[in-house]
């Protein structure tokens, strides 16, 4: 079990990493999901994910308070309402799916805004 945790955690780092130059491709969803892979595999690349100069300020962020910084969160919502906008005019989907895919990006967004901000050390 502990060598699937540890690709899943490879693979979701590499993930993350392309997130950072793909715009519509979320990065700290991915960098989360690896660390806790690495948690139950390697902690050894577990800390190198946490000490990271760019991936981990945002990960040690939402362990220590759950926070997401503004930068990331403007990001997000900004690419939440990017993506919805291309969905209605290339799909061109029914009112109902419509309405359905609003109401969770919607959801999602209401989630990032009411994270707290990271706190100064």
């Amino acid at each position: 079990m502990r060598s699937i945790y540890m690709l899943a955690g490879f693979l979701m780092t590499a993930i993350g990493i392309v997130g950072v130059f793909l715009p519509l491709l979320p990065t700290t969803p991915f960098l989360l999901v690896a660390a806790w892979c690495f948690s139950r595999s390697s902690p050894r690349f577990e800390q190198w994910l946490l000490d990271h100069r760019t991936l981990g300020p945002p990960l040690a962020n939402w362990r220590r308070e759950g926070a997401i910084s503004a930068r990331a969160k403007i990001a997000a919502v900004a690419l939440i309402a990017v993506s919805y906008g291309l969905f209605l005019y290339r799909l061109q989907p029914s009112l109902p799916l419509a309405v359905t895919v609003g109401l969770i990006l919607a959801a999602s967004v209401t989630f990032i805004v009411t994270r707290p901000l990271p706190g100064k050390d």
